[in-house]
């Protein structure tokens, strides 16, 4: 089994110039981890951005990379849409979020393994996640009859949970030094930001 953290993704215009990015079908996930190139960073920061935007009532930024960061630097509530995606790698059968579930959400999973037994993992598919008897039973998509089916143990899923926020945080300290490069009026922001986004709080 692999636990991977994905980030829903699109790609900018092509006259985007803030920095370099890669180049990214609308709708495709893109794992999370510390092994990313420049491009890859650049395009996760720049959708997690995107995702954000937000322009304030006054003095609304007249710099393209102002206001383009505004909305992450100074929100509340963050998100990154996306989630975690499970890939039972004997059968291949995979559970991935479906459309409004975020990262910014991924601690839904303890409620599976330590609350409620059960969690929303969004919808367009409808994955849905069941704990039973110390086990749990993921089912990709509960709109098809013919749905894939994932069952493993709490304390397997607990131990994938704690890897896939490991490459979360590895994300973050790559896209800190990516932001010393790129951005070096913003990094710490940007970088305190994006450990929001992802509810990891202190990037440190």
């Amino acid at each position: 089994m692999t636990m991977q953290p994905v980030l829903e993704m699109d790609a900018p215009d092509e006259d985007f110039a803030l920095w370099p990015t890669g180049s990214f079908e609308p709708y495709g996930f893109l794992v999370l981890d510390g092994t990313l190139t420049p491009e890859d960073v650049g395009s996760a920061v720049w959708r997690i951005a995107r995702a954000n935007e937000d322009t304030p009532e006054e003095d609304e930024p007249t710099d393209p990379l102002d206001a383009l960061l505004y909305g992450l630097l100074t929100a509340e509530d963050l998100i990154a849409h996306g989630g975690f995606r499970l890939t039972d790698t004997a059968t291949g059968a995979v559970f991935a979020p479906g459309c409004c579930n975020g990262l910014e959400e991924w601690r839904d999973w303890l409620e599976v393994t330590d609350g409620s037994g059960g969690a929303w993992f969004g919808h367009g598919p409808a994955p849905q996640a069941e704990r039973l008897d110390g086990v749990v039973r993921l089912t990709a998509d509960t709109e098809v009859d013919d749905s894939p089916v994932i069952e493993l143990p709490v304390e397997e899923l607990r131990r994938l949970l704690a890897g896939a926020e490991r490459d979360l945080r590895d994300f973050v300290r790559l896209a800190g030094g990516w932001a010393e490069r790129q951005l070096p009026g913003h990094a710490a922001a940007v970088t305190a930001a994006l450990a929001r986004a992802l509810a990891l709080g202190d990037p440190a």
